[in-house]
């Protein structure tokens, strides 16, 4: 039986984050380039040596979720077998896709299409070519569809079943119970589990963080000839990390919900505006022929290495983004879990890859589309600018040669600006959980720390050039996570081989008399 602790907090998982935070954060200010050094070289050799486990890994927790959803498993519902769920189906949706993408998906919609069509291997396609720009949108759906979201699935999942199904506390550690037991989870090996889950959290936040920052910044400077400098994005995390504190002590059904369902409907009427008044036709055809595409190539891509691939842009794009969706797995695989109490398995696993991605694909399908349009056929412009001033930019180039620049670009620096709270937002009650002991309403005063922590680590790195270093940090972290995740899989698989829901018990029964019948049940 498992003992109520004394403490509201776990002083071992919150003081061995602290120090070990705020030590890199400290590194990162006093040799920035050391710490960049040594951390690129580790990122290297991570690559070289582990790439393949990455690619192979990935692929594997996709057919993983998707077994689970449409096998027996899933009936099994996330908490009790007559439990509903806490949230409306669309509030869940937009708390998940908001907390999970937003920022990404602003920030790389227009930029990596764009980059991809400018820079992909010639052994794929000419560059600037319109079979370059179908491979940039296949590869766009590749990296942001069905494998991130299937990396959040797993992790949210089974956090979610041994949370409200065993009642075990809402902590990755607690999911290991079956293979290290009670003992093993209340251990050094359970505790590291959970440490290594708060940095991942807070290094995968703050970079976050600091993209939002350097998008809004670019916005700015688009509208208002503000210019471009640390100075300014700093003033900006400041701005914006008080109203996230305020969203995240305000609690989950509050804060994050109201933020998200702002953002969906932000975000809705911006991509409605530019599919009507931007290349519709093309935008359609484009949608469509990379489904295609991305379907068509979805396994060579999914086993793509670098033995017979350009391994610099594999590494570069593919595997980083697999280690970069790994360092952000515990991080919204946690808030996922924390807000699908009630759901089964199967409706888990179809909302959390299948209704996300389609959205991704529309959105990339949109502001893609409408970029390469203008590459192909239009005024063109954005890849030099791209290449010339980073990819902060991309957006609101395009957004200039469509009308009502002015108010569109503010409409998405509104937009980036609520995305960077609610995934702010999300990320400091994910780490208060972790530090609470797994309890659902962490102190105010330790999301309000974490929040405070977090955005300490993007200004400081931010203002000494350690952004890049930040985010490599990120995905060093992620490395080992990845073990994490593959024993996550054993543990709910032995935990599920001993669960039926109610119905599932009396079916298999009747399967005895009438097999077929029960197979197409």
């Amino acid at each position: 039986m498992r003992k109520t602790p004394k403490s509201p907090v776990d002083k071992v998982v919150f003081w061995g984050a602290v120090v070990i935070s705020a030590s890199l954060v400290a590194g990162g200010a006093l040799w920035p380039k050391a710490l960049s050094t040594a951390a690129q070289a580790l990122l290297d050799k991570i690559i070289d040596w582990f790439g393949w486990s990455f690619v192979l890994s990935t692929a594997f927790f996709l057919g993983f979720a998707l077994f689970l959803a449409f096998s027996r498993f899933g009936r099994i519902r996330l908490g009790k077998d007559d439990e509903q769920p806490e949230f409306s189906t669309s509030s869940w949706i937009a708390m998940m896709f908001s907390v999970g993408m937003g920022i990404g998906l602003m920030f790389w919609g227009v930029a990596e299409p764009i980059t991809h069509f400018s820079t992909i291997p010639p052994e794929l396609a000419p560059a600037h070519s319109r079979e370059a720009a179908k491979i940039a949108m296949g590869y766009a759906y590749f990296h942001w569809a069905f494998h991130p979201w299937a990396i959040y699935a797993i992790v949210g999942l089974v956090i979610a079943y041994f949370s409200f199904r065993k009642g075990l506390p809402n902590l990755i550690s607690s999911a290991f119970t079956p293979l290290i037991g009670e003992a093993g989870v209340r251990g050094p090996l359970g505790k590291s589990i959970d440490i290594l889950a708060v940095l991942a959290t807070l290094f995968g936040t703050a970079t976050s963080l600091g993209l939002g920052a350097q998008q809004i910044n670019s916005g700015l400077n688009y509208l208002w000839n503000t210019g471009e400098s640390n100075n300014i994005a700093l003033a900006i995390i400041v701005v914006m990390t008080v109203f996230f504190i305020l969203s995240a002590i305000s609690g989950v059904g509050k804060g994050v919900q109201f933020l998200s369902n702002l953002n969906m409907v932000v975000a809705v009427v911006l991509l409605l505006f530019l599919a009507a008044v931007g290349p519709s036709v093309f935008i359609v055809n484009t949608l469509v022929a990379s489904i295609g595409e991305y379907l068509q190539e979805l396994v060579p891509m999914s086993f793509r290495t670098a033995a017979f691939s350009d391994g610099k842009w594999l590494a570069g794009w593919t595997i980083f983004y697999w280690a970069w969706w790994i360092s952000w797995a515990p991080f919204v695989g946690t808030f996922i879990a924390r807000i699908s109490r009630g759901r089964t398995i199967r409706e888990f696993v179809i909302g959390v890859i299948v209704i996300p991605s389609g959205v991704t694909m529309v959105w990339f399908a949109i502001m893609g589309g409408s970029a390469l349009y203008s590459e192909l056929a239009g005024a063109g412009g954005i890849a030099t600018a791209v290449k010339d001033q980073g990819p902060a930019v991309a957006l609101f180039m395009l957004l200039a040669q469509y009308p009502a620049a002015a108010l569109t670009s503010f409409a998405a620096i509104l937009l980036v600006g609520v995305f960077f709270i609610s995934g702010a937002d999300a990320g400091s009650i994910v780490m208060g959980m972790l530090c609470a002991h797994g309890n659902l309403k962490p102190p105010s005063w330790l999301v309000a720390l974490w929040g405070v922590l977090t955005s300490a680590a993007a200004s400081v790195l931010l203002v000494m050039g350690g952004l890049n270093a930040l985010q490599t940090a990120a995905i060093i972290f992620a490395a080992p996570f990845l073990l994490v995740m593959v024993g996550l899989c054993v543990s709910l698989c032995k935990a599920l081989m001993n669960d039926q829901p109610i119905g599932v018990a009396h079916n298999s029964l009747a399967a005895l008399r009438n097999p077929v019948r029960a197979a197409a049940d």
